[in-house]
């Protein structure tokens, strides 16, 4: 008769266990199907983490720095596609190291006023590494926040960019 007793409190707890545990997977799932996902900032040397912004899917990113020759701005900016992240866009006002001279299949150039646009590229990425300005400040612009790199990492940091 106790084994009995003792048998049925034990079933509406396992029924609660199970159903925490299937309503957390669901969430998760639920998560990952929407769409979201989380852009993280990590020092390449230590791991150590300098941030964390979560991004839906199609959300877009800018690193903006100045350009170390022609001394002038160059934007970079990022979309999350299929947990990946692809450059969308490139803007600058003068050519120079790293600015690309010709463009691929696909990709076009516009202009805006003084600066060049190129769009149209073909590139995902799992992760961005990059050295922040040891002169000049990187600066990240998520989710209509502005933040300097330099304040966040440090000049002359290895960084890497990566999505979750």
């Amino acid at each position: 008769m106790k084994f009995h007793r003792w048998f049925f409190c034990l079933i509406p707890a396992a029924l609660a266990i199970a159903g925490a545990v299937f309503f957390s997977v669901l969430v998760i799932a639920c998560s990952r199907m929407a769409g979201t996902h989380i852009l993280e900032i990590r020092d390449s040397d230590s791991g150590s983490t300098y941030g964390r912004w979560t991004l839906d899917e199609g959300s877009e990113f800018a690193i903006e720095f100045i350009h170390s020759v022609n001394m002038s701005p160059v934007s970079e900016t990022y979309i999350i596609e299929e947990g990946m992240i692809r450059l969308a866009a490139l803007r600058f006002y003068s050519y120079g190291a790293g600015i690309p001279s010709h463009l691929d299949e696909g990709q076009t150039l516009t202009r805006d006023g003084d600066a060049m646009i190129i769009s149209g590229f073909d590139t995902s990425l799992r992760e961005i590494r990059l050295i922040t300005g040891a002169v000049f400040d990187h600066v990240l612009y998520i989710n209509e926040k502005t933040i300097s790199l330099h304040e966040l990492c440090g000049k002359n940091t290895h960084i890497t960019l990566s999505i979750k």
